[in-house]
């Protein structure tokens, strides 16, 4: 077994890691100008953990080779979705990295595979588990002259739109783990949700308004179902909007479909032309992007960064470079390329849907034969793969980018 590390490792963002002629995700990092996983490779297979920019964000420029391509299905519907979305932005931009083509061969290349389902790919047999971490997020298990485990973005524990990651898989060789949040523990959910709706009261009472920027896939869904549980309801602006349709057609890939259309059901949706009616009075708007970099979200702040009654609350991980993470170090945010300063109060909530460090170290300890670890996708991989060689005994490496491995 040959692995090539062509990203996301020692980082988050632009993952891709090939195994033998196998591709395992295919991302960009979103930052300005985005990174891409490293040159040089042709695969005769591909196959994608979920629809995230930074996992599949890229997949569309390969449709040139031809390569066999496999995902679930609510992936391929989501994954489409974010090639449209990523053309045209990237055309702004000045940047053509695939064409409406290449969209189009993706679609048809795409075999979709269900959960625990076995399927045959370059003298391997595959198999995808419940991820736990987005509708239709899958760690990939590879079974051949080694067993190799790819979580991709996992997450162990129910939220309100999904249940956590099912492996049914500790019987391996070869992990490759993310490590997003090795070293640092989640907040208690409940008490997290309590802070996070009490922030949003305090600042309608005071006359502001509260900007939820919100990932558009499972962040923006599960929000809208933590907001209608405690009996506010928001304004929903974005792409989130069409990925919801979406869900609504895989209803099986989310915790309770009934719950998450009352959710849906609770928002008024946002028409772009009407969004300077949205702020005339304080309101909640959950809307797109999470990191801020780009969508609807840069309309709302544009108009309110200069009032001090008004609050962001960022929902989710940030990584460095990005609006989101300017936001949080340096209060300012670009708009229509113009560096606004932002007078608005900013928060950080950690509702994020990966495993956290206690979860991390649970798997790599229920993975009792594993010989070789490799932890990716992280900031800290380098430190989680030392706290596994001391405490599992096995031997574990943090890949940088462009690193092969031959494993026997």
């Amino acid at each position: 077994m040959k692995i090539r590390f062509l990203g996301g490792c020692r980082e988050v963002g632009r993952s891709a890691v090939l195994v033998d002629n196998v591709l395992l995700d295919y991302g960009m990092k979103p930052c300005d100008p985005p990174l891409y996983p490293l040159n040089g490779l042709r695969p005769s297979s591909i196959i994608i953990s979920h629809a995230h920019l930074d996992h599949s964000g890229l997949v569309a420029n390969l449709m040139d080779l031809k390569p066999h391509t496999f995902m679930t299905p609510v992936t391929r519907d989501l994954s489409l979705l974010l090639a449209h979305d990523t053309l045209k932005i990237s055309r702004r931009q000045g940047i053509f990295p695939f064409t409406t083509e290449d969209i189009q061969l993706l679609m048809q290349r795409v075999q979709p595979v269900a959960y625990q389902d076995d399927f045959e790919v370059d003298g391997y047999s595959a198999r995808l588990f419940d991820a736990g971490h987005i509708p239709g997020s899958a760690s990939i298990y590879l079974d051949g002259k080694k067993r190799l485990l790819y979580t991709g973005d996992i997450n162990t524990l129910n939220s309100r739109l999904l249940n956590g990651a099912d492996l049914r898989c500790s019987d391996v060789d070869v992990l490759v783990i993310e490590s997003t949040y090795f070293g640092r523990t989640h907040p208690d959910r409940k008490e997290l949700e309590r802070q996070f709706i009490e922030s949003i009261i305090q600042t309608l009472d005071n006359g502001g308004s509260a900007i939820l920027p919100c990932f558009a896939i499972g962040r923006t869904q599960e929000i809208l179902m933590i907001l209608a549980a405690h009996g506010l309801s928001p304004y929903v602006d974005g792409m989130g909007v069409d990925v919801q349709q979406i869900f609504k057609e895989h209803p099986s890939y989310v915790r309770d479909i009934d719950k998450l259309r009352d959710a849906f059901d609770n928002a008024k949706v946002v028409e772009p032309k009407r969004r300077s009616l949205v702020l005339k009075e304080p309101s909640i708007i959950v809307t797109t992007a999470g990191m801020l970099n780009g969508g609807p979200v840069l309309y709302y702040l544009g108009k309110i960064h200069d009032d001090p009654k008004s609050k962001i609350l960022l929902t989710g991980y940030q990584v460095e470079g990005t609006n989101g993470w300017n936001a949080l170090k340096r209060r300012c945010v670009e708009i229509n390329g113009e560096m606004v300063p932002l007078n608005i109060q900013i928060e950080y909530y950690d509702f994020s849907a990966h495993a956290d460090d206690t979860q991390l170290k649970k798997i790599v300890k229920e993975c009792k034969n594993v010989e070789t670890v490799f932890p990716v996708h992280g900031d800290d991989a380098e430190g989680f793969a030392q706290w596994i060689r001391e405490n599992h005994g096995c031997d574990a490496v943090a890949p940088k980018n462009g690193d092969e491995v031959l494993l026997d």
